[in-house]
């Protein structure tokens, strides 16, 4: 109150100074008409006024420099608005009746700079002290214990003596004011303590105060006529202030005053808010009756959102049944497509084998006349006759075979083609490379072409051998993979700080081009030991070497073609199984590619493995039912089948499968591995037809140590060379992991114990034995325990040695992930995948077909939107005191805390699915701004749902649009805040936060922080306080004429400046691009532990 004090003071100084320039005028003039001059000439008065407001339009060249600083805060154009507030050149009747009233002796009437000084300085002093009457005023030459004369009491002055020359510029001397005293003129303000008069300002209503007989004040003021004087009335208005303080000056809601000294009720159909010179007019379909203080728009606000509803739902189903008939047509074209190919490729097969079958009739009649004519000679030489009959039959076949190859790579040039095959005619082929695809039905037909002429392949080749596929690898049109074979010497894994054995002197090679099974009991480390070769063991210290393709390289060299599929099933339930497969197919094969042979690719995995009647299913998660459990697990291996590896590591693929199903993905995988693929993975306990289709073994005992490393050809003939042999209808497996898990000992007539079997293993292949496994049993013994506990004995630790040990290795373990990232490893796979831009184009697809998926969570998004719209619309009106700031308030934190955990959910629904693209080489920054790029949308259209309610149930004086904007910048910054916390925090700690922070924040951008706390300095850096100054400020603007004391009063309070509107909007946005940089920095930075 003290800043309101000072504001008055600037505010009356500047009044009086155009004032000042009147009277002096009329001074210099001698115009001090008596009253029977003014009835006898009234355009003499009218002279007067006009010439005193001439000068009042005049006022913004009196404004001193100090003054323009001390208001520019508070009004964007101290001028233009101060003479909105004191120009009455339309109506001048308050200043004649005044005129009249004292007899034109005005000017003796007027307070002067000093009585205003002092006036303020005391108020300030009273404020200083506690007192919050804005009439208190203590004693002065004219008002005091000795002297107190009518004019001190409120609403009434008193005039100079007429040989006092009043000189309204003086600010240090007050003249004595003690006669003729009357009571305030309408339109004029009279301080209590202060015999003078000063002008009311616009939006003002004040008139001569009646007495209340029934509690004796002055209506409709508060202040009571002295006691024991009989012969002193009410007089006229007494404070100008805040509304706090002097709301009876104000004129009243429902009401309109053209003047200060004129009050008119509303008419129906307008309204009149507190404060109004005019009556505005109603909306047309809004309800306003007569004297209404606001309108009430609800009727648009249900309009509004009922529009809203509307677009977002035609939207919604529109692009949900664009979407769905794409895939119809897709599915037609692709269904047409694979009839025709098999039907062509069945009637073109049918030709060839007639072809060779005359073919074979011709060469066998001709053989047997060669026969006939050389019987004798033939019978004379046996052996040379089989000789030359084995050779004729070889050629001839392999003559056939040609012939049947090059039938089927017809297929592949004409598949709209229904005649039959030219033999041997090599010059017939066409380049189908250089034969460009453009339709969805080509694309299909060459697809399916291809997968049928592979499946005749396949037919011819039966034993699916590597050696058997030949045909298919001299294929000029094959796309070779490069070759990776990845060889291990004494590999041991201890963990950090702890000195644990995970593996322990493991050695031996995986090869390309052959299935290898790792099998073992639990807690062998097979999970571990996949991880080892891939490089993604952390929190580990790895000894020993690993080469791949006999040089010493980095995994992360070969990543672009090498595939890891973990043991959960981590695939994006709310996509189909074909939309999965292919964004990993459209993301990390080469960029080269074309669009045919991306199809070709994604269709060939379709269809080994078994997914084509759930192709267009939803995978599913917990909540939503999709596919099977099996299905599922299909599509998680099929996501590395897509992008062709040459390396594929699967953590335990057929685990939750059953027979079936395992052996279908198992011939889907060698079938990779007759591509050259090097294919490993771990398998619990397989089936013996499922163990008898693996190329090697590689058995882990407990501990981390090698019990067989080979072909699963002779892992029995090893195992029965140290005694050890399968019973009779026992899977091989089972029996052997029953013994190295310690279940089944033995059936030998040695005395081998199952901890020796990789000592025996070390042995046989001469590999180096550590010392403690050397020399007896009970060395061997243990050292596989300790193998898995530590190295080295225990030593007891204090709890703190203990607490700093683990705090230590999970600062180092942070450390190595952050490093691994930013360590940029030589690309030495040979692929160029998609860049940044692209993936990003393709991850702006995937993000948008989930989130029109999501159509009825966002609904549920919007209906919380406007329930809380209209709670808090209903329950905090917009009051004038405060500009609506508890309305604002509550609004911070309904709108940021619904904001954030929906934003939260673009980050937190998919984590773990991101994990495994970020691993496999996707870019983190397309996966980033695509989210962001499509949360955008949430950013335009919430704002506008919660308005809908919230402004129309209780309209404040600032404009839609307005509150629009701030609520946009808002909502721009909590997501980016809620994309940080989604990103660190667990989804129930990020929730936990979310709900925190907008409640703590808000309640600290309301308190007033004494100098010295750090509440101010938390005030200043809380993007809730910008919101709140934003709205406030954006309100306030609305206030004018007799408002500006409580507007600048409100703002000096809170230390806002008006001119900061559009900074407000700058630092939140600069605060969610902020945000954003932090959560991308979060994202990349940091991996799942």
């Amino acid at each position: 109150m003290i800043i309101t004090s000072r504001i008055i003071l600037i505010f009356i100084f500047l009044g009086l100074q155009s004032s000042n320039l009147t009277t002096n005028y009329l001074a210099n003039a001698q115009q001090y008409p008596d009253p029977e001059t003014i009835k006898k000439n009234p355009a003499k008065l009218d002279e007067i006024t006009k010439s005193i407001f001439t000068r009042f339009n005049a006022l913004s060249f009196l404004f001193h420099e100090d003054a323009v600083n001390d208001l520019s805060f508070c009004m964007y154009d101290i001028t233009a608005e101060w003479n909105e507030a004191f120009n009455f050149s339309h109506d001048t009747r308050f200043l004649s009746n005044c005129i009249k009233k004292t007899n034109g002796n005005i000017l003796q009437r007027l307070c002067t700079a000093a009585d205003i000084k002092f006036y303020v300085t005391v108020l300030s002093e009273a404020e200083k002290q506690g007192f919050k009457s804005s009439t208190y005023v203590k004693g002065n030459k004219n008002c005091n214990l000795t002297s107190w004369s009518p004019g001190c009491e409120p609403g009434w002055a008193c005039a100079a003596r007429k040989d006092v020359k009043v000189d309204l510029k003086n600010k240090n001397e007050m003249p004595y004011r003690t006669t003729n005293c009357k009571p305030c003129c309408e339109g004029f303000f009279c301080p209590t303590g202060l015999t003078c008069m000063i002008p009311c300002p616009a939006g003002s209503y004040c008139p001569l105060a009646r007495l209340n007989r029934d509690t004796n004040i002055c209506d409709p003021y508060r202040y009571q006529p002295p006691p024991g004087m009989n012969n002193h009335t009410c007089g006229g208005a007494d404070v100008w202030s805040a509304v706090t303080s002097s709301r009876e000056v104000f004129c009243p809601a429902g009401s309109f005053c053209p003047s200060s000294i004129e009050k008119y009720t509303c008419e129906p159909g307008h309204f009149c808010r507190l404060g109004s010179t005019y009556e505005t007019q109603c909306y047309k379909l809004a309800t306003c009756d007569k004297g209404a203080a606001n309108q009430n728009i609800t009727a648009y606000g249900l309009m509004m959102c009922g529009g809203l509803t509307l677009l977002l739902l035609i939207f919604y189903n529109c692009t949900d049944q664009v979407l769905s008939t794409r895939e119809k047509r897709k599915a037609k074209s692709r269904e047409a497509a694979a009839r025709s190919a098999k039907d062509l490729a069945q009637e073109k097969w049918r030709s060839a084998k007639d072809g060779a079958m005359k073919r074979a009739v011709g060469l066998q009649s001709s053989l047997t006349r060669t026969f006939s004519r050389k019987k004798s000679s033939l019978s004379s030489d046996p052996e040379n006759s089989h000789h030359s009959t084995a050779s004729s039959n070889t050629d001839n076949k392999d003559q056939n075979n040609n012939d049947l190859t090059m039938m089927m790579h017809d297929l592949e040039d004409d598949p709209e083609s229904h005649h039959g095959f030219s033999f041997g005619d090599k010059n017939s082929k066409k380049d189908s490379k250089n034969k460009k695809l453009h339709t969805r039905s080509q694309i299909f037909q060459y697809a399916y072409g291809q997968i049928e002429k592979e499946k005749a392949l396949e037919l011819q080749n039966t034993d699916l051998t590597f050696s058997g596929v030949v045909s298919m690898a001299t294929d000029p049109n094959f796309r070779y993979r490069p070759r990776i074979e990845v060889s291990f010497n004494d590999l041991t894994l201890t963990l950090k700080g702890k000195n644990k054995n995970l593996l322990r002197c493991v050695s031996g090679k995986i090869s390309p081009g052959r299935v290898s099974a790792v099998m073992g009991p639990s807690g062998a480390g097979k999970t571990t030991f996949l991880s080892a070769l891939t490089g993604k063991a952390r929190g580990c210290t790895v000894n020993g070497s690993i080469l791949i393709n006999g040089h010493i390289e980095s995994m992360s060299s070969y990543k672009k073609i090498i595939g890891f599929v973990p043991q959960d099933d981590i695939v994006h339930g709310d996509l189909t199984v074909e939309e999965n497969l292919w964004f990993s197919a459209k993301c990390r094969l080469p960029a080269n590619l074309s669009r045919a042979e991306k199809v070709l690719v994604v269709e060939r995995v379709i269809e080994s493995l078994g997914l084509q009647h759930v192709r267009n299913s939803l995978v599913g998660t917990v909540e939503k039912r999709g596919i099977s459990g099996g299905q599922r697990k299909r599509v998680n291996v099929g996501l590395e089948m897509v992008m062709e590896p040459s390396l594929l590591i699967l953590d335990e693929p057929t685990s939750g499968l059953d027979s079936s199903s395992s052996q279908l993905l198992l011939k889907a995988l060698r079938r990779e591995a007759l591509e050259a693929v090097n294919v490993c993975m771990v398998v619990h306990q397989p089936s013996y037809s499922l163990f008898r289709m693996f190329d090697d073994l590689i058995l882990l005992a407990k501990g981390g140590l090698v019990a067989y490393l080979g072909p699963v050809k002779t892992v029995e003939e090893y195992f029965s060379g140290l005694g050890i042999h399968v019973p009779d209808r026992v899977n091989p497996p089972d029996h052997y992991i029953d013994i190295l898990e310690g279940i089944i000992k033995p059936n030998t007539t040695s005395s081998i114990n199952y901890k020796e079997l990789p000592v025996k293993w070390m042995r046989h292949n001469g590999y180096p034995i550590p010392p403690d496994m050397k020399d007896s049993e009970e060395n061997i013994s243990s050292s596989t325990e300790g193998s898995t506990s530590t190295l080295g004995g225990s030593h007891d630790q204090s709890f703190a040695a203990e607490l700093w040990q683990e705090f230590k290795l999970l600062v180092q373990m942070k450390n190595d992930n952050f490093l691994s990232y930013f360590s940029r490893r030589k690309d030495l796979s040979g692929r160029i995948t998609p860049g940044v831009c692209r993936q990003y184009r393709y991850f702006l697809g995937r993000v948008a077909k989930q989130r029109i998926r999501e159509a009825r969570l966002q609904g549920v998004d919007f209906l919380l939107l406007l329930i809380a719209g209209i709670s808090l619309g209903t329950l905090a009106k917009a009051s004038d005191e405060n500009f609506g700031a508890v309305g604002y308030t509550y609004t911070i934190i309904a709108f940021s805390l619904l904001s954030k955990i929906a934003a939260m959910r673009s980050f937190t629904s998919d984590k773990l699915q991101f994990w495994r693209e970020r691993a496999s080489g996707m870019s983190c920054f397309a996966y980033f701004f695509s989210k962001d790029t499509i949360d955008q949308f949430n950013t335009v259209i919430k704002p506008a749902v919660y308005l809908c309610t919230f402004y129309y149930f209780n309209p404040p004086r600032s404009s839609v649009f307005d509150n629009y904007i701030i609520l946009l910048c808002l909502l721009y910054c909590v997501s980016g805040f809620a994309y940080a916390l989604a990103i660190y925090l667990e989804p129930g700690s990020a929730q936990l936060w979310s709900v925190l922070l907008p409640v703590v924040l808000t309640l600290i951008s309301t308190q007033d922080g004494d100098k010295g706390s750090i509440l101010p300095l938390l005030k200043r850096l809380s993007y809730p306080s910008w919101a709140l100054e934003a709205f406030l400020l954006a309100n306030a603007e609305r206030y004018r004429g007799v408002w500006l004391l409580t507007r600048c009063a409100a703002i000096a309070k809170r230390g806002y400046d008006l001119r900061d509107w559009k900074f407000c909007l700058m630092r939140l946005l600069v605060a969610g691009l902020v945000f954003r940089a932090v959560a991308l920095i979060l994202l990349v930075a940091f991996q799942k532990k």
